[in-house]
């Protein structure tokens, strides 16, 4: 696997990963696949299958190019936000906390929620967890944090944006009503206890400040206020990158590098 994730627990405030990039080369090649669309591959390989990966066209290729290239006097903000979002889905396909994935963003800046998974019930007639992704590549961790990710999911607990939610849903279980048809789509949406069901997986890129136990704890504070209830509906996620943009840059060179020779362009 590309990434290790290692368990991490900071008391009743919440539980998470972190994450450390072990082989930088598939990690590259990875995301290059989903931004030439083939993110189906990918899952495939992530979970375990020995599939061999398609082919792109040049046309392909010169669009996810475009998508990972900065332009001049331009801010890499929407950029590496992107790479992070790519990254996220990748690391919770290794640690699924979910029976179902939404497939990745395919644009930078893409508006709406940066990631969902669902969990079902055994009897998969009403859906017990729908957890929501924060991913933030960030030089700013604890502003970030504070300032931005707890605003969004106090506004979420209020029932804000609950029509976005059931839509979100709405298409992650088409996907699970086409493979089974005895599957009842409808049933499962009404039986949703919304309110119980809503969780969060915030991720965040972390340098020096934040890469202690302590520091990390210190990091979600007031994610417990943000989320209250039970500990599972707090996850919190870190990478420690401590040259965030300049890695950013590095790594998005590698995975344009892979995205020429799966085009042989």
């Amino acid at each position: 696997m590309p990434l290790t994730l290692i368990p991490i627990e900071h008391g009743a405030l919440c539980h998470g990963w972190a994450w450390t990039i072990n082989d930088e080369d598939a990690l590259a090649e990875r995301v290059a696949r989903i931004a030439l669309g083939q993110y189906r591959h990918v899952a495939k390989i992530l979970s375990g299958a020995g599939v061999i990966g398609p082919s792109a066209n040049a046309e392909q290729a010169i669009a996810a190019i475009k998508q990972l290239t900065v332009a001049v006097d331009s801010d890499p903000w929407h950029r590496d936000g992107w790479l992070f979002q790519a990254i996220s889905w990748i690391a919770a396909h290794q640690r699924p906390s979910a029976s179902l994935t939404r497939m990745p963003h395919i644009r930078k800046a893409d508006k709406g929620f940066d990631g969902m998974q669902l969990e079902l019930n055994e009897a998969g007639t009403s859906i017990t967890a729908v957890v929501v992704f924060e991913d933030k590549a960030t030089d700013n961790a604890r502003d970030t944090i504070r300032d931005d990710v707890w605003p969004g999911i106090v506004a979420l607990e209020k029932g804000e944006r609950l029509n976005e939610l059931s839509q979100e849903v709405s298409g992650l279980l088409d996907a699970r009503a086409a493979a089974d048809p005895e599957f009842d789509l409808d049933t499962a949406i009404a039986n949703t206890l919304w309110h119980d069901a809503r969780r969060y997986r915030v991720s965040i890129t972390i340098d020096d400040t934040h890469n202690k136990p302590d520091a990390r704890a210190k990091l979600f504070k007031g994610f417990d206020e943000s989320a209250p209830g039970a500990l599972a509906r707090r996850r919190a996620d870190t990478i420690y990158l401590p040259a965030m943009r300049s890695w950013m840059e590095s790594f998005a060179t590698r995975v344009i590098n892979n995205i020429k020779a799966i085009a042989d362009v």
